[in-house]
Protein backbone atom coordinates (compact mmCIF):
# COMPACT_ATOMS: atom_id res chain seq x y z
CA UNK A 1 0.00 0.00 0.00
CA UNK A 2 1.18 3.52 -0.76
CA UNK A 3 2.18 5.50 2.55
CA UNK A 4 -1.45 7.06 4.03
CA UNK A 5 -2.31 8.19 6.90
CA UNK A 6 -5.06 5.33 7.82
CA UNK A 7 -5.10 2.04 7.17
CA UNK A 8 -5.56 0.80 3.27
CA UNK A 9 -9.98 0.19 4.85
CA UNK A 10 -12.84 2.85 5.99
CA UNK A 11 -13.12 3.32 9.04
CA UNK A 12 -15.94 1.35 10.59
CA UNK A 13 -17.69 1.67 13.79
CA UNK A 14 -18.39 -1.78 15.27
CA UNK A 15 -22.17 -0.28 16.03
CA UNK A 16 -22.82 0.59 12.23
CA UNK A 17 -22.08 -2.93 11.12
CA UNK A 18 -24.32 -5.69 9.67
CA UNK A 19 -24.63 -8.83 12.13
CA UNK A 20 -22.07 -11.56 12.39
CA UNK A 21 -23.04 -15.27 12.98
CA UNK A 22 -20.81 -17.73 13.76
CA UNK A 23 -21.66 -21.30 13.10
CA UNK A 24 -24.39 -22.73 15.71
CA UNK A 25 -25.00 -19.28 16.57
CA UNK A 26 -21.59 -18.94 18.70
CA UNK A 27 -21.65 -15.76 20.36
CA UNK A 28 -17.33 -15.98 20.35
CA UNK A 29 -14.99 -17.04 18.02
CA UNK A 30 -12.42 -18.49 20.04
CA UNK A 31 -8.35 -19.28 18.46
CA UNK A 32 -5.14 -20.05 20.19
CA UNK A 33 -2.43 -18.68 18.06
CA UNK A 34 0.97 -20.37 19.82
CA UNK A 35 4.05 -18.76 18.37
CA UNK A 36 6.34 -21.06 17.74
CA UNK A 37 9.68 -19.11 16.95
CA UNK A 38 13.43 -19.85 16.08
CA UNK A 39 16.18 -18.12 17.54
CA UNK A 40 19.48 -18.35 16.35
CA UNK A 41 21.73 -18.30 18.83
CA UNK A 42 24.38 -16.60 16.09
CA UNK A 43 22.29 -13.52 15.64
CA UNK A 44 20.13 -10.93 18.48
CA UNK A 45 16.50 -11.55 19.16
CA UNK A 46 14.37 -9.04 17.28
CA UNK A 47 13.82 -6.21 19.27
CA UNK A 48 16.85 -6.65 21.43
CA UNK A 49 19.75 -4.61 19.39
CA UNK A 50 21.85 -4.18 22.74
CA UNK A 51 21.99 -7.61 23.46
CA UNK A 52 25.29 -9.08 22.93
CA UNK A 53 26.15 -12.26 21.06
CA UNK A 54 26.07 -14.82 22.41
CA UNK A 55 23.31 -14.15 24.83
CA UNK A 56 23.51 -17.63 26.44
CA UNK A 57 20.66 -17.26 29.13
CA UNK A 58 18.01 -15.06 26.82
CA UNK A 59 18.40 -18.00 24.09
CA UNK A 60 18.58 -20.75 26.75
CA UNK A 61 14.80 -19.32 28.27
CA UNK A 62 13.53 -19.40 24.43
CA UNK A 63 15.04 -23.00 23.60
CA UNK A 64 13.51 -24.24 26.57
CA UNK A 65 10.24 -23.26 25.39
CA UNK A 66 10.91 -25.30 22.29
CA UNK A 67 12.11 -28.63 23.99
CA UNK A 68 9.52 -28.57 27.08
CA UNK A 69 7.19 -25.77 27.01
CA UNK A 70 5.24 -26.10 23.60
CA UNK A 71 4.37 -30.21 24.52
CA UNK A 72 2.77 -28.67 27.56
CA UNK A 73 0.26 -26.18 25.89
CA UNK A 74 -0.15 -29.33 23.35
CA UNK A 75 -1.27 -31.08 26.17
CA UNK A 76 -3.75 -28.08 27.68
CA UNK A 77 -5.09 -27.98 24.27
CA UNK A 78 -5.98 -31.34 23.80
CA UNK A 79 -7.77 -31.67 26.83
CA UNK A 80 -10.15 -28.71 25.90
CA UNK A 81 -10.33 -29.73 21.94
CA UNK A 82 -8.38 -27.32 20.91
CA UNK A 83 -6.67 -26.87 17.60
CA UNK A 84 -3.69 -24.42 17.60
CA UNK A 85 -3.06 -21.76 14.91
CA UNK A 86 0.45 -21.88 14.88
CA UNK A 87 2.32 -18.22 14.06
CA UNK A 88 5.53 -20.17 12.75
CA UNK A 89 9.06 -19.17 12.03
CA UNK A 90 9.93 -21.01 9.06
CA UNK A 91 13.07 -22.09 9.74
CA UNK A 92 11.81 -24.06 12.79
CA UNK A 93 10.62 -26.67 10.10
CA UNK A 94 14.13 -27.75 9.05
CA UNK A 95 15.47 -27.00 12.59
CA UNK A 96 12.66 -28.78 15.21
CA UNK A 97 10.81 -30.76 12.69
CA UNK A 98 9.49 -33.05 16.03
CA UNK A 99 7.38 -30.06 17.02
CA UNK A 100 6.08 -29.72 13.29
CA UNK A 101 5.59 -33.91 13.46
CA UNK A 102 3.22 -33.33 16.92
CA UNK A 103 0.93 -29.94 15.65
CA UNK A 104 0.49 -32.31 12.84
CA UNK A 105 -0.98 -35.31 14.33
CA UNK A 106 -3.12 -32.73 16.16
CA UNK A 107 -4.13 -31.11 12.76
CA UNK A 108 -3.16 -27.55 13.97
CA UNK A 109 -2.87 -25.27 11.84
CA UNK A 110 0.20 -23.38 10.54
CA UNK A 111 0.43 -19.23 9.48
CA UNK A 112 3.45 -17.68 8.26
CA UNK A 113 5.80 -15.97 11.47
CA UNK A 114 9.32 -15.04 8.77
CA UNK A 115 11.69 -17.54 8.60
CA UNK A 116 13.53 -16.56 12.11
CA UNK A 117 12.68 -14.14 14.82
CA UNK A 118 15.97 -12.51 14.80
CA UNK A 119 15.07 -10.98 11.31
CA UNK A 120 12.16 -8.82 10.80
CA UNK A 121 10.41 -6.92 7.91
CA UNK A 122 10.90 -4.00 8.57
CA UNK A 123 14.50 -4.23 9.19
CA UNK A 124 15.39 -6.42 5.71
CA UNK A 125 17.29 -4.95 3.35
CA UNK A 126 16.36 -3.94 -0.55
CA UNK A 127 14.45 -6.61 -1.75
CA UNK A 128 14.64 -9.30 0.84
CA UNK A 129 11.24 -8.47 2.06
CA UNK A 130 9.61 -10.59 -0.64
CA UNK A 131 12.00 -13.31 -0.36
CA UNK A 132 11.41 -13.59 3.14
CA UNK A 133 7.29 -13.91 2.33
CA UNK A 134 8.06 -16.78 -0.08
CA UNK A 135 10.88 -18.63 1.26
CA UNK A 136 8.94 -19.29 4.67
CA UNK A 137 5.28 -20.32 2.68
CA UNK A 138 7.12 -22.03 0.66
CA UNK A 139 9.13 -24.13 3.76
CA UNK A 140 6.29 -24.31 5.38
CA UNK A 141 4.33 -25.73 3.21
CA UNK A 142 7.18 -28.45 1.99
CA UNK A 143 6.81 -29.59 5.70
CA UNK A 144 3.37 -29.90 6.35
CA UNK A 145 2.33 -30.71 2.62
CA UNK A 146 -0.18 -27.41 3.08
CA UNK A 147 0.58 -24.07 1.88
CA UNK A 148 -0.27 -21.61 4.82
CA UNK A 149 -3.05 -19.13 4.20
CA UNK A 150 -2.49 -16.78 7.00
CA UNK A 151 0.30 -14.87 8.33
CA UNK A 152 1.66 -13.26 11.80
CA UNK A 153 4.94 -11.04 11.21
CA UNK A 154 7.64 -11.28 13.63
CA UNK A 155 6.97 -8.43 16.24
CA UNK A 156 3.82 -7.38 13.74
CA UNK A 157 6.48 -5.50 12.08
CA UNK A 158 5.58 -4.44 8.51
CA UNK A 159 6.56 -2.05 5.67
CA UNK A 160 4.13 -0.67 3.51
CA UNK A 161 4.93 -3.08 1.18
CA UNK A 162 4.04 -6.05 3.45
CA UNK A 163 0.32 -6.61 2.80
CA UNK A 164 0.38 -6.54 -1.05
CA UNK A 165 3.54 -8.93 -0.76
CA UNK A 166 1.64 -11.49 1.22
CA UNK A 167 -2.15 -11.01 -0.90
CA UNK A 168 0.29 -11.28 -4.26
CA UNK A 169 1.89 -14.22 -2.64
CA UNK A 170 -2.00 -15.64 -2.31
CA UNK A 171 -2.54 -15.09 1.41
CA UNK A 172 -6.07 -14.74 2.63
CA UNK A 173 -5.47 -12.92 6.10
CA UNK A 174 -3.05 -11.23 8.15
CA UNK A 175 -3.03 -10.90 11.72
CA UNK A 176 -0.86 -7.86 12.10
CA UNK A 177 -3.57 -5.10 12.38
CA UNK A 178 -4.95 -5.31 16.32
CA UNK A 179 -7.60 -2.79 16.04
CA UNK A 180 -10.90 -4.62 16.02
CA UNK A 181 -13.36 -7.46 17.56
CA UNK A 182 -14.28 -8.82 14.08
CA UNK A 183 -12.48 -9.66 10.84
CA UNK A 184 -12.92 -7.08 7.97
CA UNK A 185 -11.22 -6.37 4.86
CA UNK A 186 -8.24 -4.79 3.52
CA UNK A 187 -8.33 -3.25 -0.09
CA UNK A 188 -4.92 -2.83 -1.31
CA UNK A 189 -3.07 -1.58 -4.40
CA UNK A 190 -3.56 -3.28 -7.91
CA UNK A 191 -7.38 -4.44 -6.78
CA UNK A 192 -5.60 -7.44 -4.40
CA UNK A 193 -7.78 -8.08 -1.19
CA UNK A 194 -6.99 -9.55 1.89
CA UNK A 195 -8.46 -9.99 5.64
CA UNK A 196 -7.83 -9.12 8.62
CA UNK A 197 -8.15 -11.22 11.61
CA UNK A 198 -8.22 -9.68 15.04
CA UNK A 199 -5.03 -10.84 16.99
CA UNK A 200 -4.57 -9.29 20.08
CA UNK A 201 -1.16 -7.68 22.07
CA UNK A 202 -3.59 -7.96 25.58
CA UNK A 203 -4.33 -11.05 25.78
CA UNK A 204 -0.77 -11.86 25.20
CA UNK A 205 1.76 -13.07 27.37
CA UNK A 206 4.53 -11.65 26.02
CA UNK A 207 2.95 -7.93 26.49
CA UNK A 208 1.57 -9.40 29.50
CA UNK A 209 3.65 -11.47 31.10
CA UNK A 210 7.17 -10.28 29.98
CA UNK A 211 6.42 -6.56 29.23
CA UNK A 212 4.42 -5.42 31.76
CA UNK A 213 5.20 -7.94 34.74
CA UNK A 214 1.66 -9.29 35.30
CA UNK A 215 1.57 -12.82 37.70
CA UNK A 216 0.35 -15.77 35.63
CA UNK A 217 -2.59 -15.55 38.07
CA UNK A 218 -3.21 -12.04 36.59
CA UNK A 219 -2.82 -12.87 33.13
CA UNK A 220 -5.54 -15.87 33.77
CA UNK A 221 -7.96 -12.83 35.18
CA UNK A 222 -7.41 -10.76 32.61
CA UNK A 223 -8.17 -13.94 29.51
CA UNK A 224 -11.50 -14.31 32.14
CA UNK A 225 -12.58 -10.59 32.10
CA UNK A 226 -12.34 -9.92 28.04
CA UNK A 227 -14.20 -13.67 27.66
CA UNK A 228 -16.96 -11.99 29.78
CA UNK A 229 -17.17 -9.13 27.56
CA UNK A 230 -17.08 -10.21 24.18
CA UNK A 231 -19.25 -13.52 24.97
CA UNK A 232 -21.91 -10.81 26.25
CA UNK A 233 -21.62 -8.52 23.18
CA UNK A 234 -21.22 -11.39 20.63
CA UNK A 235 -24.77 -12.23 21.50
CA UNK A 236 -25.81 -9.31 19.19
CA UNK A 237 -22.99 -9.90 16.97
CA UNK A 238 -20.22 -12.08 16.54
CA UNK A 239 -17.04 -10.96 18.20
CA UNK A 240 -13.18 -12.83 17.60
CA UNK A 241 -11.64 -13.55 20.93
CA UNK A 242 -7.60 -14.17 20.64
CA UNK A 243 -5.20 -15.88 23.21
CA UNK A 244 -1.55 -15.40 22.02
CA UNK A 245 0.71 -17.58 23.39
CA UNK A 246 4.92 -18.40 23.58
CA UNK A 247 6.25 -21.82 25.03
CA UNK A 248 8.82 -20.32 26.46
CA UNK A 249 6.47 -17.61 28.86
CA UNK A 250 3.26 -20.07 29.46
CA UNK A 251 4.88 -22.61 28.83
CA UNK A 252 6.84 -23.30 31.98
CA UNK A 253 5.24 -25.41 35.32
CA UNK A 254 4.63 -22.46 37.51
CA UNK A 255 2.60 -20.54 34.30
CA UNK A 256 0.77 -23.32 32.18
CA UNK A 257 -1.91 -24.05 34.94
CA UNK A 258 -3.07 -20.27 34.44
CA UNK A 259 -4.09 -21.26 30.65
CA UNK A 260 -5.75 -24.72 31.45
CA UNK A 261 -7.68 -22.67 34.35
CA UNK A 262 -8.63 -19.77 31.67
CA UNK A 263 -9.48 -22.34 29.39
CA UNK A 264 -11.54 -24.77 31.82
CA UNK A 265 -13.61 -21.18 32.41
CA UNK A 266 -14.15 -19.98 28.41
CA UNK A 267 -14.93 -23.91 27.73
CA UNK A 268 -17.89 -24.30 29.96
CA UNK A 269 -19.84 -21.94 28.13
CA UNK A 270 -21.97 -23.34 25.00
CA UNK A 271 -21.98 -20.30 22.66
CA UNK A 272 -18.21 -20.78 21.99
CA UNK A 273 -16.89 -21.60 18.44
CA UNK A 274 -13.14 -23.10 18.84
CA UNK A 275 -11.90 -22.33 15.37
CA UNK A 276 -8.48 -22.10 13.37
CA UNK A 277 -7.56 -18.51 11.68
CA UNK A 278 -8.34 -19.60 8.47
CA UNK A 279 -11.65 -20.80 9.54
CA UNK A 280 -12.63 -17.28 10.99
CA UNK A 281 -11.40 -15.77 7.93
CA UNK A 282 -13.22 -18.30 5.65
CA UNK A 283 -16.68 -17.91 7.80
CA UNK A 284 -16.38 -13.88 8.01
CA UNK A 285 -15.86 -14.22 3.90
CA UNK A 286 -18.52 -16.19 2.63
CA UNK A 287 -21.02 -14.37 5.00
CA UNK A 288 -20.07 -11.07 3.78
CA UNK A 289 -20.34 -12.22 -0.05
CA UNK A 290 -23.43 -13.85 0.87
CA UNK A 291 -25.96 -11.23 2.52
CA UNK A 292 -23.46 -9.19 4.13
CA UNK A 293 -24.78 -5.94 1.90
CA UNK A 294 -28.35 -6.51 2.43
CA UNK A 295 -27.59 -6.98 5.93
CA UNK A 296 -25.99 -3.70 6.52
CA UNK A 297 -28.45 -1.71 4.60
CA UNK A 298 -31.38 -3.43 6.94
CA UNK A 299 -28.95 -2.57 9.95
CA UNK A 300 -28.35 1.07 8.71
CA UNK A 301 -32.16 0.98 8.48
CA UNK A 302 -32.84 0.54 12.20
Amino acid sequence: MKPRSYGPFPYSPIIDRPRLEWPDGAHVALWIIPNIEYFSLEEKPGGYANMKIPDVPMWTERDYGNRVGVFRIMDVLDKYGIRGTVALNSNLCVEHPRIIEEGEKRKWEWMGHNESNTRRLNEAGPGEEEKIIKNTFATIEKATGKRPTGWLSSGLAETWDTVDLLAANGCEYVCDWCNDDQPYEMTLDHGRKILSVPYTQQLNDKGAIERRFNSADAFRQMICDQFDVLYREGAKSGRVMAIAIHPYLIGVPHRIGALDAALKYICKHKKVWKATGSEIARHYRAQMQGGGSAKRKSAKKR
